[in-house]
C-alpha cells in the first residue's frame, strides 16, 4: 500500500452520524471519495464493505444501544467488523472489553479510526476465526455476514461451536439470500437505510438468535 490510508479516510470520508444510530459517527465513502485510488494502489485490495454502515449491522448496533444490558460488563467480539459500527456500539452501551475482527487491514484500520472518532477503546484482531476453536468471549456479534453463501455456511458452523462452547451469540441481517432464517428466531426488528441496496433503500432487518 503506497497510500497512506489513515490520511484517505479521514480526507476523502467524511465523519458522519449513522442513519438509525446517530449515536455513533463513522468515516463513510460517499460518490466522490474515490476510493478506486486505494485499488489502484494496492493489488490486493478487497470489496471496501468497511466503508459504509450495512442493514445487519445497523440493526445489530440499534439493539444494542437500546438494550445496553445486552453487553454491559462483558466480553464482546464483532465477527466481521467492517467500519466498526457494532464494536463501538457494544462500547458505548458499556461492555467491559470489545474486540473488533476482520480479515481486510483496511476494515480494521477504519474501524480504529472510527473507534478514535466515537472516544471508545476497542481492540483489534485481523484474521478469519470461522475455521478456529470459540474465543474467550462472553457474546459474538455477527452484523451481515450472511452475504455469500460459502461464507454463510462457516459462520453458521463457527457460532454454532461458540454457542456450545458458553458464547452468546447475536446477528443482525436484513435477510440476506444466504441467510439461514429456518435455523434462527427473531429477536427484534428495525427498518434500517440498507447501503447494500441501490440507492440506500429502506428495508426491514432484524436480529437474530441461534434455534
Amino acid at each position: 500500500m503506497s497510500l497512506d490510508v489513515e490520511a484517505f479516510i479521514r480526507e476523502r470520508l467524511p465523519l458522519e452520524p449513522v442513519v438509525g444510530a446517530p449515536e455513533v459517527r463513522l468515516h463513510r465513502a460517499g460518490p466522490h471519495s474515490g476510493l478506486m485510488r486505494l485499488a489502484d494502489a494496492d493489488p490486493d485490495f478487497e470489496p471496501p464493505y468497511w466503508s459504509r454502515p450495512w442493514g445487519g449491522g445497523l440493526v445489530l448496533a440499534r439493539h444494542v444501544l437500546d438494550h445496553p444490558s445486552l453487553v454491559t460488563g462483558r466480553r464482546v467480539m464483532d465477527l466481521g467488523c467492517g467500519s466498526g459500527l457494532v464494536a463501538i456500539a457494544a462500547a458505548l452501551a458499556g461492555a467491559a472489553e470489545v474486540v473488533a475482527v476482520d480479515v481486510d487491514p483496511y476494515a480494521i484500520t477504519a474501524a480504529r479510526l472510527n473507534a478514535a472518532a466515537n472516544d471508545v477503546a476497542l481492540s483489534y484482531l485481523r484474521g478469519d476465526l470461522t475455521r478456529g476453536a470459540p474465543p474467550d468471549m462472553d457474546l459474538i456479534l455477527v452484523g451481515d455476514l450472511f452475504y455469500a453463501r460459502g461464507l454463510a455456511r462457516r459462520v453458521e458452523a463457527f457460532l454454532r461451536r461458540c454457542q456450545s462452547g458458553g458464547v452468546s451469540v447475536l446477528i443482525g441481517d436484513p435477510g440476506r439470500e444466504a441467510l439461514p432464517a429456518a435455523r434462527l428466531r427473531v429477536v427484534a426488528e428495525h427498518p434500517v437505510v440498507d447501503y447494500g441496496d441501490p440507492g440506500g433503500a429502506v428495508r426491514n432487518a432484524a436480529v437474530y438468535a441461534l434455534i
